[in-house]
């Protein structure tokens, strides 16, 4: 296909209706056109066999907009690399979004292509699939941005064929590096795009892959997109096929799914389509189950309208104060008590406790569990015939912990998601105190809760917005604002005053002084130490040493 690459573009106002197409020129006029050069070859031969038309690209009026990392990529090329930027990446350019990660095809050695541009940006370079001739390079600019682009040789004997073979029409486009203005789409995925449609590439694309049903749900939802009646119909009839996805693969998509915008709806689509049975198959014991005031809704419309609720909440204290997110009264009381730790959310949210995973989809599985042990635990109050739902919290996290594992998330993720959901509750507790959380209050929560404090802060919150719904008296949604805002206060500002006080005395102190021998014991002596550091009881060495005085003449 290079031949048509570096056509002369005559100019002229009959070429407006053909923008963003390849077309057949010949004798001063278009005679075919295509979303590949090859497409209007075949097309003006099929009427005019005998003759030779110019191809070529006609631009639109709105140049594609790529990341500077691309031209850094076209520059650290070897020369006789003939390369295309496929996918996700051509579509975010048409729509003017930013990307991270780029997929590349080429027909030569993807590995050692790979491995020049590499050395060249001087980035990181990791071989994926040799077999397959699969490498990323992982490079990070000097805003500290990380980029990920991996290489890969074509999947069929062409571009053309490689791109009908993948997922959906608008990730099936490409542009060369060579003349990145120039689109190479032969199924029409950029009128899709325009049209915010979601169409398959072909009959067979979910059952080849029935991964596909997910990462189909989560582009419907991001891309705010009308997935077509036949592509619909494809993945009904291929959800089955789920279960003989790798749950790596599942957890992957999932991750993808909760990290994206408009969660809930894509949840309740994967329910409609018959996907959570095989993904996450707890959740349908959440349907249909009561619940009492101040309750407004049963177990599973709860649990979606808490993601609905986390995902507001978490937009409104990003980044970039919105003023018209934050209108809405609870919301607008929200960025008055936590505006001024939108960085830290936005850090807490970014951290990574296994390498390309982040805790903001993290958080949202989180969501979605939290109330998964009620099924298990409902019983009614003899006295006032309500409905109560006792220790679920503990028995959510331990179901959410199962699910984790099968999910194959590390040992690090699963421990933070179970810490969330067990103590999602103890903010909404510390709030029916009359007086607010004491200092022994807020050392022991992140003591208990540690790194998923903050996080269980925003549950918290989410969850009490979606119980009330329209119901919430201000008095109590300013109660729960005021108890996280301390508790993030002693988290980002008052650390060693309130949750995690300096060792004034160790083990070595305990025994030397006071002839206490190695064992359980020591430790106990110490955390009440720091307990009584916490409330501002014990302040320095002699005071520690009183304490601990007092503490075995007591005991």
């Amino acid at each position: 296909m290079g031949k048509f690459e570096r056509a002369p573009v005559p100019h002229g106002d009959d070429l407006a209706p053909y923008e963003g197409r390849w077309v057949a020129y010949l004798g001063g006029k278009v005679v075919a056109q295509g979303g590949t050069p090859q497409q209007a070859l075949s097309a003006a031969k099929a009427a005019r066999y005998k003759e030779n038309p110019e191809v070529f690209y006609v631009p639109t009026q709105t140049p594609f907009r790529f990341s500077a990392i691309i031209e850094r990529v076209r520059r650290a090329l070897p020369d006789d690399a003939g390369i295309y930027l496929v996918g996700g990446a051509v579509r975010d350019a048409l729509l003017s979004r930013e990307c991270h990660d780029f997929d590349f095809v080429l027909g030569q050695d993807a590995l050692r292509v790979a491995r020049v541009v590499a050395d060249r940006l001087g980035a990181a370079y990791f071989p994926l699939d040799v077999e397959r001739s699969t490498a990323r390079v992982i490079y990070t600019d000097e805003a500290g941005i990380r980029y990920h682009l991996d290489f890969a040789a074509l999947r069929a004997p062409d571009l053309e064929a490689d791109l009908r073979d993948r997922d959906f029409t608008i990730n099936a486009m490409a542009v060369s590096l060579r003349e990145p203005q120039a689109l190479y789409d032969p199924l029409g995925g950029a009128s899709d795009l325009h049209s915010r449609v979601l169409r398959a590439c072909s009959s067979v694309s979910f059952s080849k892959d029935p991964a596909r049903i997910l990462r189909a749900v989560r582009l419907a939802a991001a891309y705010h997109l009308s997935i077509t009646p036949d592509t619909r119909e494809q993945m009904r009839r291929s959800v089955t096929g789920l279960q003989k996805v790798s749950a790596e693969r599942l957890r992957d998509e999932l991750l993808n799914i909760l990290g994206a915008p408009r969660v809930s709806t894509s949840l309740r689509a994967l329910d409609i389509l018959g996907a959570l049975e095989y993904l996450l198959p707890e959740l349908s014991s959440l349907k249909g189950l009561a619940q009492s005031p101040p309750h407004t809704q049963d177990v599973w419309n709860h649990t979606l309208d808490t993601l609905s609720q986390l995902e507001r909440l978490l937009h409104i204290l990003g980044p970039v104060h919105d003023p018209d997110a934050s209108g809405n009264l609870a919301l607008g009381l929200a960025v008055m008590q936590l505006g001024r730790y939108r960085e830290q959310i936005g850090e807490m949210l970014n951290t990574s406790l296994v390498t390309d995973r982040n805790l903001r989809p993290l958080l949202f599985l989180a969501a979605l569990y939290h109330d998964i042990g009620k099924p298990h635990s409902q019983s009614l109050e003899s006295e006032t015939g309500r409905l109560q739902f006792l220790e679920h919290e503990r028995i959510s996290a331990e179901i959410a912990t199962e699910r984790g594992r099968a999910l194959q998330l590390s040992n690090a993720e699963v421990g933070w998601l179970g810490a969330v959901v067990k103590h999602h509750m103890r903010p909404l507790w510390l709030a029916n105190e009359t007086e607010g959380p004491s200092r022994r209050a807020i050392y022991r929560f992140f003591r208990d809760t540690r790194q998923a404090g903050v996080a269980v802060c925003l549950l918290s919150l989410a969850d009490l917005l979606a119980t009330y719904g329209a119901t919430l008296p201000q008095e109590r949604w300013g109660r729960q604002l005021e108890v996280a805002r301390i508790l993030l206060e002693a988290w980002w500002e008052q650390p060693e005053e309130k949750v995690a006080p300096p060792a004034l005395i160790s083990g070595d102190d305990l025994i030397e002084e006071f002839g206490l021998e190695p064992g359980p014991k020591i430790g106990e002596i110490l955390e009440a130490l720091r307990e009584s550091q916490a409330e501002g009881l014990v302040r320095d060495r002699r005071a520690a040493l009183d304490y601990v005085g007092n503490y075995l003449n007591k005991s």
